[in-house]
C-alpha cells in the first residue's frame, strides 16, 4: 500500500525520502525541500567571497602584536639581567684596584707624616734616611705594579638555545581568558526577569520583566513587547524561520524580530520544556524533567515532530538535562545529577546521538 507524504494536509503519495527532514513526501514538496537547499547554496557563495576578501586584508602585524609585545619585554628583561652582571662585574674590577690604591695612600700618609715629625724635629739619622728611601723605593715599585695592573677576564659564552623561548600554536577552539574585553556596559535587570538570552547578527533578546526586549550592538532596546505566556525556560535562534524560538513552560513560541508579534507553535506534543538549540533544519528541545528526552522538530515548512531520545540513551533515571548548544554537527549537553550533586558535559553526534566524549565538571553547591 502507498505511503501517503508526510505534510499535513497534503493527499498525493509519498514517492521518496528526503534527506534534509527525514520525512517521506510528494514529489511536489520534495521538489519545493531541494528548491529551498539549493537557494541556501547563494548566500555560502557571498560568505565565502567575504571571507576571500578578509583574508586579503587580513593584519598580521595586529594579531602577533600582544606576542610580539610579550617577546619584546623578554628580550629588554634580558639585557637587564647582562647588565646587572656587567654592572656588578666592573664594581669588583673598581673595588680591587681600590683597596690596592688605598693602602698605597695610607702607606704614603705615613712615610709623609715620619718625615714631617723629622724635620719638625731637627734631628735624624744616617739610619732614618736610609728607612725613607727605602720605603719610597717600595712605594714606587707599588705604584708601578699598580699602573701596570692586568686583570684576566675569564668569560663564558652566553649559553642559548631555541628552548629559552617556546611558541605554542593556539588550541583549536581553546579560550584565551586574557583576550576579553572589559565590560563595556552592564544590563541590570530585576529579579521578576527570567535569565534566558539569545542573539543573532543584528540583536540579541532578553526578558527584562515584564517585556521581551531586542538590543542592538551598542546595549540599546530597540524593539520591546509585554510578555504574558509565563516563564521562559530557554531561547535560541533560527536562521531557517527567521525567527527567535521561546521555549515557555509548556509551549514553544515564535518571535519576529520586525513585528515583535509572539506566535504560539502547534505541536502535537505537550511537555515540560527545558532548553533548546537550533541547527539549520532542526530544533532541539529537551524535556526539564527527570530523566531528560530530547526532541528534534523540523524547522522546514512546519515545525513538526522527527523524533525522540529518551532514557536510557539520553542519560540516567536521576539525571537532567539542564541546557543543550548545536554546532557543527553535534550536540553539547549539560547534564546535572539530582543524587550526585554533580554536572557534567557530553558532546554527542546530532544525527545519531552517539557519544563523542563527556567531561565531568569540578562544581560544587550544586542546588
Amino acid at each position: 500500500m502507498s505511503q501517503s507524504c508526510s505534510i499535513k494536509k497534503c493527499t498525493r503519495t509519498a514517492r521518496g525520502l528526503c534527506d534534509c527532514c527525514r520525512q517521506n513526501l510528494c514529489l511536489q514538496h520534495l521538489n519545493e525541500h531541494n528548491t529551498l537547499l539549493i537557494s541556501q547554496l547563494h548566500p555560502l557563495t557571498d560568505e565565502i567571497n567575504a571571507l576571500e576578501v578578509r583574508l586579503k586584508t587580513l593584519n598580521i602585524q595586529k594579531i602577533i602584536g600582544n606576542s610580539h609585545e610579550k617577546l619584546e619585554q623578554w628580550r629588554q628583561e634580558c639585557y637587564k639581567k647582562i647588565d646587572c652582571i656587567f654592572e656588578q662585574k666592573c664594581q669588583e674590577l673598581h673595588q680591587l684596584v681600590n683597596e690596592k690604591v688605598d693602602q698605597q695612600r695610607e702607606e704614603l700618609k705615613r712615610i709623609n707624616l715620619k718625615i714631617t715629625e723629622l724635620i719638625n724635629a731637627q734631628e735624624t739619622t744616617r739610619q732614618d734616611i736610609d728607612l725613607l728611601i727605602s720605603t719610597i723605593r717600595q712605594l714606587k715599585t707599588n705604584m708601578n705594579k699598580i699602573e701596570r695592573t692586568c686583570f684576566t677576564i675569564d668569560t663564558r659564552p652566553l649559553l642559548t638555545d631555541d628552548m629559552l623561548v617556546v611558541i605554542n600554536k593556539p588550541t583549536e577552539h581553546e579560550l584565551d581568558l586574557s583576550t576579553l574585553s572589559p565590560a563595556y556596559t552592564t544590563i541590570h535587570r530585576t529579579e521578576e526577569s527570567f535569565p534566558s538570552l539569545t542573539n543573532n547578527d543584528r540583536y540579541f533578546l532578553i526578558h527584562q520583566h515584564p517585556d521581551l526586549c531586542l538590543f542592538d550592538r551598542e546595549m540599546n532596546i530597540v524593539k520591546q513587547t509585554l510578555w504574558s505566556y509565563g516563564a521562559i525556560h530557554d531561547m535560541c535562534w533560527s536562521s531557517t524561520l527567521d525567527r527567535f524560538i521561546v521555549l515557555g513552560k509548556n509551549n514553544i513560541y515564535l518571535i519576529d524580530e520586525n513585528t515583535m508579534t509572539v506566535d504560539n507553535v502547534q505541536t502535537s506534543e505537550e511537555r515540560y520544556w527545558g532548553s533548546c538549540t537550533c541547527s539549520d533544519t532542526v530544533l532541539f528541545a529537551s524535556t526539564n524533567e527527570y530523566p531528560s528526552s530530547v526532541l528534534e522538530f523540523t524547522l522546514i515548512l512546519t515545525i513538526e515532530l522527527i523524533r525522540e531520545w529518551k532514557y536510557p540513551l539520553t542519560c540516567i533515571k536521576d539525571e537532567g538535562i539542564a541546557d543543550t548548544v548545536y554546532n557543527n554537527g553535534n550536540l553539547a549537553l549539560m547534564v546535572m545529577s539530582e543524587s550526585k550533586k554533580s554536572v557534567r558535559i557530553e558532546l554527542r553526534n546530532a544525527n545519531t546521538f552517539d557519544p563523542i566524549w563527556s567531561l565531568k565538571l569540578d562544581i560544587s553547591n550544586i542546588p
